[in-house]
Parts: C-alpha cells; sequence; structure tokens
C-alpha cells in the first residue's frame, strides 16, 4: 500500500549553507566536505558546509553587543549566523573578527579554538558562548544570499535551505570536521561538476545547478557582485515520474539555472 499524500504546510526545517569561495591557481575555487556515509542527510555525498539552524542562532541574532544592525530583519540575521556556525563546524573556518577591529580572525588566533570546536559539534559549548569568551563578532555582513530552496511538498523530510555566498579568509585552510564529514577538498565548480559526472562523488541536485552557476560566473569576485546584485527566487522543485522510472523536477525559470525541466536518477 502506498503512503498517503505529504501535508504541504508541515514544519520545515530552515537550514544555512555556506559557498566558501577563493581564487586558486586557475580560477575560482569552493570549498567542499563529503559528508559521513552513516548520517541522515545527504550520506556520502560531496556538499558545502551547512545544516539546521539551531535555536542558539536567533539569540545570537538578537544581542546587540554580537551583532550591530545591519539593516536586516531578525530572520536573516539569524540566517547567518547559522551559516557562520556551521562553516566553523565543518570546515574550521571562522566568519568573525575580534571586536574592536576590521578584520577577520587571524588563522594563528583561530588555532586555539580547535578545541572548542569540537565540543560545539557535541553539544558540551554554544555557539555564543564562544564568540562572547573569544571577544568574536560574527561577520554577517560578508554573506550574501545566492540561492534558496525548499524541498518538494511531497517527500517526508523538508528542508527551507538558504545558500549563501562568502569570500574565504585567506590565512584560513579548512578541515573537514572528521565526524559528519570524512573528507574536505578546495576544487572548482568544474572539477567538482566532472567528479560527479565520473562517478567519484554523489552530489544532490540543488548542489549540481548552484555548482554550475558559479562556474558560469567565472570568478570569486563575479559570484559574489552576482549575488549582491541578483534577487533571489525560490525555488521548490516539482516532482514527477518518467515512464522509465526515473525523476522528472520542474523549477521556477526565473530562478536563472538554464531551465525548468530536468530528469534526475533521483531527487
Amino acid at each position: 500500500m502506498s503512503a498517503g499524500p505529504v501535508d504541504p504546510k508541515k514544519a520545515l526545517r530552515t537550514a544555512a549553507t555556506v559557498l566558501l569561495l577563493r581564487e586558486g591557481g586557475s580560477g575560482m575555487e569552493i570549498f567542499m566536505v563529503q559528508r559521513h556515509h552513516e548520517i541522515e542527510f545527504s550520506s556520502g555525498a560531496l556538499v558545502f558546509p551547512g545544516g539546521s539552524m539551531d535555536p542558539g542562532d536567533r539569540e545570537i541574532a538578537a544581542d546587540p553587543a554580537l551583532v550591530a544592525d545591519r539593516g536586516l530583519d531578525a530572520d536573516a540575521a539569524a540566517i547567518r549566523i547559522g551559516g557562520i556556525r556551521e562553516t566553523f563546524e565543518e570546515s574550521g573556518i571562522m566568519l568573525a573578527r575580534p571586536r574592536g577591529s576590521s578584520a577577520l580572525i587571524q588563522a594563528a588566533q583561530l588555532a586555539a579554538l580547535d578545541e572548542q570546536r569540537g565540543a560545539l559539534d557535541e553539544g558540551k559549548v554554544s555557539f555564543g558562548e564562544i564568540l562572547r569568551q573569544n571577544a568574536l563578532l560574527p561577520a554577517i555582513d560578508l554573506l550574501v544570499p545566492f540561492a534558496h530552496w525548499i524541498t518538494p511538498v511531497n517527500l517526508p523530510k523538508r528542508f527551507d535551505t538558504h545558500f549563501l555566498l562568502a569570500l574565504a579568509p585567506a590565512d584560513q585552510i579548512g578541515k573537514h570536521d572528521g565526524r559528519e564529514s570524512v573528507d574536505s577538498v578546495w576544487l572548482s565548480p568544474k572539477a567538482a561538476l566532472d567528479s560527479a559526472a565520473s562517478g567519484r562523488f554523489n552530489l544532490p541536485f540543488p548542489t549540481i545547478r548552484n555548482l554550475i552557476k558559479l562556474d558560469k560566473l567565472g570568478t570569486a569576485q563575479a559570484a559574489m557582485d552576482f549575488a549582491r546584485a541578483t534577487p533571489v527566487v525560490t525555488v521548490v522543485p516539482e516532482m514527477s515520474r518518467n515512464e522509465d522510472g526515473t525523476t522528472r523536477l520542474r523549477i521556477p525559470i526565473e530562478a536563472g539555472y538554464d531551465g525548468d525541466v530536468f530528469n534526475v536518477s533521483r531527487a
């Protein structure tokens, strides 16, 4: 017996994903991690650092001692906080400034926070505590909305995912956490796409579409400029089945992904 229809009004899990960019020897590179095969979401896939929002993200966003008014509403600020927290957890890169400084925390200072990174992942310390203990202010102004994808309504677990662009600090290299992620790599968008085509890595559909869009933008700075100038169109893919059993996804053409109907082996 088939399952009944999924309630489209069911609660969505808000998530933040950060696309860390830098200029490499042959052009734009992006930081990606390979998920552990035993975790619940995107197991084994090559993805951008990110995850579900934490209640503490809103608490930080509402604290004027940590977040100055940047012209963002509470939700937008909290999503950026979540992106900064997830980036620190999954890559070790910290998009934050020492209090009173206009520059991001330096790698030498950041090394002292590595133990707290593990404690944060284990729930032994909150991100707000890390920021306050180390006199750091989250650099929410450096993250720019790039895409917004919501899981199709007919799937049992749904995410409301905000993709944010940020330029990686030059002296912070990035490394996977060894728990949720088992590997990490800086590579060009084209190299990531080629790795999926060769079967080396599995890439989720939204990841593929965003890598293709990034690849066409050319450089990290061009991508940042594009994101600042281009309104984000929310994508909620509509799923259907082809006669051969593969999945067909329809997305808004105005979202800028060079098409509106795509055939995939799975959603």
